[in-house]
């Protein structure tokens, strides 16, 4: 599958739904953690998307595929 740039709050979104919890936000940048102790950090600037290689980066670090990222995030 080609990665393609997805919206902030869709990355946060799916992140969720995985058993991530924000818990915090500094800036534009939201903190969110599993309950294993991984921490992923997401910017959200308004009007942006995340970049191809941040969005690898954040689907490697939730331990996901990237298939099974973009199906959670088209739900």
């Amino acid at each position: 599958m080609k990665l393609r740039p997805l919206a902030a709050r869709k990355v946060i979104k799916v992140l969720t739904k995985v058993g991530f919890v924000i818990v915090r936000k500094k800036g534009s940048h939201v903190i969110l953690k599993h309950q294993d102790g991984r921490l992923i950090v997401v910017p959200d600037h308004k009007g942006e998307e995340i970049s191809k290689g941040l969005l690898l980066k954040i689907i490697k670090d939730s331990k996901l595929s990237k298939d099974e990222f973009y199906k959670l995030a088209e739900k």
